[in-house]
């Protein structure tokens, strides 16, 4: 890669994110950097789409890197992401291909967001804990008014932690050290949106049959809490529902499948939300031979990729 020494795919769920970095990666020599939320956690597989049978001899990262229970931030992300990154730059003639459609992730490695480890601040909590919930999620608005991270508006603590790490953040701006220079080269997956339904229905009848429900009964089993499964995406949350008796099963397909098409209309919002923040995202048509549109675009756009 002559003038980009990262390259991007992104997209949202069940658009063929990771096929078509394992693809590339082979193409480039690269090594690919999970950019998911759920993947980071070791027993979440089938819920979280891990695939890791496509990867092949692709060494891949960030995946199975913390067991269930561990509360993995977007900090948490972006020091590991840096760690690999700045690793992987130094090995001779190897691309890092960072993949996934987690948005804050994507943002955290991309745009440069500041983060530092904030430490629990007694004195905060003491001052907000008269406030009730609505006061603190409206509190937490006003420090990070553009916050996307909605689990952090579900529970009262992890609310005021969101809050103890924005103040953090914004009492240690000046004292930061510069981030390493990244030039990405963006590559999204697009689908018309009835197919990209299709898709999605078809992937969680799949992922039902073949073992949805009973990797979470394990997980349930191996000590991870009812509640702990709501902030592991809408299959682990929907599933868990299913498992305490809060749903049917038929309730269970169509509400979790509708969550899921919900989530990818959000996600798509937030990818355009990038685009106008000054990320340059070369779009590829999911239904065509994307491998194909991307080496096309490494081959002919200004700034090339070798």
């Amino acid at each position: 890669m002559q003038d980009h020494n990262l390259l991007v795919v992104l997209g949202p769920t069940a658009s063929g994110k990771t096929r078509l970095a394992v693809q590339l990666a082979k193409h480039f020599h690269g090594e690919i950097i999970s950019a998911d939320s759920r993947q980071v956690y070791r027993g979440l597989d089938i819920g979280s789409g891990k695939d890791l049978e496509e990867y092949g001899d692709v060494p891949y990262h960030l995946i199975d890197i913390v067991d269930p229970g561990y509360e993995f931030s977007v900090y948490d992300f972006q020091q590991r992401f840096l760690e690999v990154f700045c690793r992987l730059s130094t090995k001779p003639d190897t691309l890092p291909i960072l993949a996934g459609g987690t948005g804050l992730y994507l943002n955290a490695a991309l745009k440069g967001y500041r983060l530092i480890p904030v430490p629990e601040n007694p004195e905060l909590r003491q001052q907000l804990a008269k406030n009730s919930d609505t006061e603190l999620v409206q509190h937490l608005k006003q420090l990070k008014p553009n916050t996307h991270n909605s689990t952090d508006l579900l529970d009262r603590n992890r609310t005021l932690r969101a809050i103890e790490i924005a103040e953090g953040e914004q009492s240690a701006q000046a004292s930061m050290t510069p981030l390493p220079a990244i030039t990405p080269f963006i590559f999204g997956i697009h689908w018309d949106r009835t197919a990209l339904r299709q898709r999605i229905t078809t992937r969680l009848k799949e992922r039902l049959s073949n073992g949805l429900i009973e990797e979470v009964e394990s997980l349930h089993s191996s000590g991870v809490s009812w509640a702990t499964f709501n902030f592991y995406g809408l299959e682990y949350r929907f599933v868990s529902q299913y498992l305490q008796g809060q749903l049917n099963r038929n309730d269970l397909f169509q509400k979790l499948n509708s969550a899921i098409h919900q989530f990818a209309k959000k996600q798509d919002t937030w990818f355009r939300r990038m685009e106008r923040d000054g990320l340059k995202i070369h779009w590829l048509e999911g239904a065509g031979d994307v491998v194909s549109q991307a080496l096309s675009y490494c081959s002919t756009t200004q700034n090339s990729i070798t």
